[in-house]
């Protein structure tokens, strides 16, 4: 009974620490209008900003997935939180378009510091039995980070304060939870975090050769890019589609956004158990899962200027089964890598997920600006998803999904 609760508690303390890391980078598309407005830039050049983010992050992840695999995820997490604060803040007081573009880089780097360690920690801590459920509650922790951050980048919103106000205040949270973090985690019941002597490039080389030459797993972050290039297409042009609207006259317009990055939360957390107790396989939950978000998006397209009602329960079913088969997507990556590759495959599929994110954002931005219309971004994330499932249907058609 004490090493079940012992893994608990370290599973708990990484779901804490992660669920204010989006407050250091969802935070920026509730910025996007008032600083498009006072600094005078395109929804373009917006685009490009969200994109050196995504590819910031990309590299990171193809870095700091690998040292995961080598160093101690109790200081890797919380440096690359500390630093992801210093950027924010350093947003907070600059006046140059350019230089916003070059910390929101640096800040993706730094946010990458943190998924693949964790996921290291629950994949030391658990057996292959539990990780669905213990990657499902790991992913709602991120799905509950992008609700936290939303709420409090809506608030601020409402208060009408400057939108420099939305890189100072949200991070804050970052930093308890960061510091929580690095006093009591223990990254493995036992010490194998140790073992790391260094930089053994031959060591390395394998690691990534290992997992880059699996056909399967390569499909797989094809899949897994296109999930992420509609969550985050539907997680940053969200606030802007609403913002659109006269929502001073009806506040409720962008408090219904909150509903996004709830039913993501509550999507990683059942869809961890719909792949163990209901579709018996990651790849056929996640197939169906994106399937149905194809469908929800296209939806939104012709209905988002329906009922708010209506609107509110597209976004929350929406941001459920886009966000969900995340959980069954990192499962893959001890299933199909083992543990010992687990930081490698974690870092190296999170990098072709924001790889894709990234070409993403301008190209909705362009979108946005020539047609004046942001409805049309539920339209291409519907063709987004449905490419995704077809994908994951090539590596397990043939077992009837």
């Amino acid at each position: 009974m004490r090493t079940i609760s012992k893994k608990y508690q370290m599973l708990f303390l990484t779901m804490f620490c992660y669920l204010f890391f989006y407050t250091g980078r969802h935070n920026f598309g509730w910025a996007t209008k008032a600083m498009r407005e006072d600094l005078g830039i395109s929804y373009t050049f917006i685009g490009w900003i969200s994109f050196a983010m995504l590819i910031g992050y990309s590299i990171g992840q193809f870095i700091n997935g690998n040292l995961a695999d080598r160093f101690s995820p109790k200081y890797l997490v919380p440096l690359g939180a500390y630093l992801s604060i210093a950027c924010n803040l350093g947003i907070s007081f600059t006046h140059s378009p350019y230089m916003i573009l070059i910390l929101w880089f640096l800040n993706g780097y730094f946010q990458s510091m943190a998924w693949a360690p964790g996921g290291r920690i629950i994949a030391n801590w658990f057996s292959s039995e539990e990780r669905n459920k213990a990657f499902g509650m790991y992913t709602m922790a991120a799905g509950f980070s992008s609700a936290v951050t939303f709420a409090i980048s809506i608030y601020i919103t409402s208060l009408h304060l400057e939108w420099r106000m939305l890189f100072r205040i949200p991070v804050l949270l970052l930093l308890v939870s960061a510091t929580v973090f690095l006093i009591f985690i223990k990254p493995s019941p036992v010490a194998i975090e140790k073992k790391s002597g260094g930089f053994n490039f031959s060591e390395i080389k394998k690691s990534y050769s290992d997992v880059l030459g699996n056909k399967k797993f390569r499909i797989v972050c094809l899949a897994f890019g296109l999930e992420s290039m509609a969550r985050y297409g539907l997680i940053f042009w969200i606030p802007v589609h609403f913002l659109g609207n006269d929502w001073q006259k009806n506040p409720s317009l962008i408090w219904v956004t909150f509903l996004l990055p709830l039913g993501m939360a509550l999507g990683a957390f059942s869809f961890g158990q719909l792949s163990t107790y209901y579709f018996k396989s990651n790849y056929r939950s996640i197939f169906f899962g994106m399937l149905i978000c194809s469908c929800l998006s296209f939806l939104l397209f012709f209905t988002h200027n329906a009922n708010l009602l209506v609107v509110s329960l597209l976004l929350i079913t929406c941001g459920f089964f886009v966000y969900g088969p995340q959980a069954n997507f990192w499962a893959l990556c001890p299933e199909i890598m083992g543990t010992e590759r687990t930081g490698t495959s974690i870092g190296i599929m999170n990098m072709c997920g924001y790889l894709f994110a990234a070409l993403g954002e301008p190209l909705l931005g362009f979108i946005i600006e020539k047609t004046g219309e942001t409805k049309f971004l539920f339209a291409i994330i519907a063709l987004i998803c449905l490419l995704s499932s077809l994908i994951i249907y090539t590596i397990q058609g043939k077992k009837k999904l």
